[in-house]
């Protein structure tokens, strides 16, 4: 899959791609990332990408005309035919969640435009944006941080970059194994400053440390993430015993 990202900061993305176990994806281009500068497509001798809002204001706009020549120096580079979707990152695009990950994951790749300043022209965003995603409700300084985040999400679902294969399996909102947060780790030594390792852990029985697992999973949701019980009741992926367990918390 190729992933075109528009920034007026490429060289913030140069140690994310080459740090970390999805460096592998990026390295053998698995999941393909190319950076592109809308400065480099800017008229005048100061190369501006950026003027006062109408109506005045604080802050700056992006201008449109840049823009649209990145985009289509971009649909150019992918080759006739090319439909990928372009993808703002702003406050008011759909929350980002598993699901929406898993979605990218699997497809081909998209064109990430990385706002800055008050924002971009909004004719700009009427003609050419296909997608507006969102990390939360609060504020970057720009999309390169929520751009990078889709980037790793994606990548490490991707097969053989986990060390482990078996390693997203288990993540917290999986909705393949039941959408619950995942439980608490414990490694060496088996007492750290007065602390042990819960005792289930170390019993060597797999049914039983299973269901301590599966325990702290539901206590851990119930209490923090009370609307992903609801869902996974919804959707049946709790067992009698699961709600046993959760009416006895």
């Amino acid at each position: 899959m190729r992933f075109d990202v528009i920034t007026l900061f490429p060289e913030l993305f140069a140690p994310f791609l080459a740090a970390g176990v999805t460096r592998r994806a990026f390295e053998t281009r698995q999941v393909d990332v190319r950076l592109w500068n809308p400065r480099d497509q800017a008229e005048g001798p100061y190369r501006r990408v950026d003027d006062r809002p109408f109506g005045g204001g604080p802050g700056m706009v992006m201008l449109a005309e840049p823009l649209a020549r990145c985009l289509a120096a971009i649909r150019a580079d992918r080759g006739a035919g090319d439909a990928a979707p372009v993808v703002l990152f702003t406050p008011v695009g759909e929350r980002l969640d598993h699901a929406g990950v898993a979605r990218w994951a699997a497809g081909e790749g998209a064109i990430l435009l990385c706002g800055r300043y008050e924002g971009i022209d909004q004719r700009f965003i009427d003609a050419h944006v296909d997608v507006q995603l969102s990390l939360g409700d609060f504020v970057l300084s720009g999309g390169e941080i929520p751009a990078m985040a889709l980037l790793d999400a994606v990548a490490r679902l991707q097969p053989g970059v986990l060390n482990d294969e078996g390693s997203h399996q288990e993540d917290s909102f999986n909705p393949a194994l039941d959408g619950l947060l995942d439980c608490p780790h414990y490694t060496r030594p088996e007492e750290w400053r007065g602390q042990r390792v819960p005792a289930e852990l170390l019993s060597g029985h797999h049914a039983r440390i299973e269901r301590w697992r599966r325990e702290q999973r539901l206590a851990l949701t119930a209490r923090d993430r009370p609307d992903l019980i609801a869902a996974a009741r919804a959707a049946g992926r709790l067992a009698a015993e699961d709600e046993r367990f959760l009416a006895s918390l």
